[in-house]
């Protein structure tokens, strides 16, 4: 099977591999806007369906297209990739002590089919000091994660506690549930 993924996200890009599959990437171009008719549990599908629609024309017909979007939820808002340092630091003050969702929805898309999910993962962290959130903003470039972090980096050793569900779906990409929908195609 020829599959595409519709993403810059080199997470989702290593991950994929890692699962044993071959693919090329393509990048969509979108405006991430979020409607708000939409649950706030559904964005994340609904933006990585909005990807996929939109590579669709790009991707031969042999292919699957498999597209991807995470957000991270607190307190019922959308936390997401922060536009500057001072917004990374105030996600992560939020964040500090408290509990969160990570929500990734995918979209796998061929010429006879289309199939959309989501998972949601709990992510509980410690209480975060300032010199240490300062420190990883300054020297991990949350810039272009959901939330402003990554769980895979330094911020994700010392100051997540426990989680409940996927790791990876942390990541960007829940592989266990999209290798089982990969399979099933």
């Amino acid at each position: 099977m020829k599959i595409v993924l519709g993403s810059a996200s080199p997470r989702r890009q290593s991950l994929l591999s890692e699962l044993g599959y071959t693919f090329q990437v393509l990048i969509p171009t979108i405006d991430e806007i979020v409607d708000a008719q939409i649950p706030i549990m559904d964005v994340a599908e609904d933006l990585a369906n909005k990807k996929a629609v939109h590579l669709w024309p790009k991707v031969n017909k042999d292919q699957l297209l498999i597209c991807a979007d995470t957000v991270v939820i607190y307190q019922n808002t959308i936390l997401g990739k922060p536009k500057d340092r001072q917004q990374a630091i105030d996600y992560l003050q939020l964040l500090s002590g408290q509990v969160h969702a990570v929500v990734t929805g995918v979209v796998l898309m061929n010429s006879k089919n289309t199939v959309r999910f989501s998972e949601t993962t709990q992510v509980h962290f410690k209480t975060l000091s300032l010199p240490e959130i300062q420190f990883y903003v300054e020297n991990h470039n949350p810039f272009d994660k959901a939330g402003s972090y990554g769980i895979q980096d330094w911020i994700g050793l010392v100051g997540v506690k426990r989680i409940e569900g996927s790791y990876t779906n942390v990541m960007g990409l829940p592989t266990a549930q999209l290798n089982e929908k990969i399979l099933s195609f």
